[in-house]
């Protein structure tokens, strides 16, 4: 009994350092692949009037979508040469940034991103829109907003979730 009772201790001890120290190397792994819960930072943002004849410069699998992202420098050039072609192309380090993007789908309405909340990484884009009934005709409104994409793997766009591969 005496043996017991004195290994129990030390058995004890045991235990919850192994299980501290593969708890802590779980917690190392999850920081390095870490997902965003909560609001991500807006770097950059514009608003503005895009031509709907220029709609395929937008990322294929997103055109329709009120909501997509940009991750290659080259689309956001040609998406933004026909958004602000008196503009000079702003520099963004797609290495660590993402453009997000909401334009007009059904009506012609003003449109602004407020803000971006992510939940398991997923982003949703929260947007502020007029109220018309004007028909789209040659263009669009449209946000973009530059975020960093550490943490995002995916945007929420009205009932689909789309992922956002890396690319280099």
């Amino acid at each position: 009994m005496k043996k017991i009772g004195f290994l129990t201790p030390f058995v004890t001890l045991f235990l919850l350092f192994s299980f501290g120290c593969a708890n802590s190397g779980t917690m190392k792994n999850k920081n390095l692949s870490q997902v965003l819960n909560g609001e991500a930072k807006i770097l950059q943002s514009w608003q503005g009037d895009y031509p709907t004849a220029q709609l395929d410069l937008l990322p294929e699998n997103q055109r329709k979508n009120s909501v997509g992202f940009i991750s290659k420098a080259e689309i956001f050039k040609a998406v933004w040469n026909a958004f602000k072609p008196e503009e000079a192309v702003p520099h963004i380090d797609f290495n660590t940034n993402i453009v997000l993007f909401v334009k007009n789908t059904q009506f012609y309405n003003r449109i602004r991103i407020g803000k971006v909340n992510a939940t398991n990484g997923v982003a949703k884009v929260l947007a502020m829109e007029t109220m018309s009934a004007m028909p789209i005709e040659d263009k669009v409104a449209m946000s973009m907003v530059v975020i960093a994409k550490h943490g995002i793997t995916a945007i929420k766009s009205g009932d689909k979730i789309i992922q956002i591969y890396e690319t280099k």
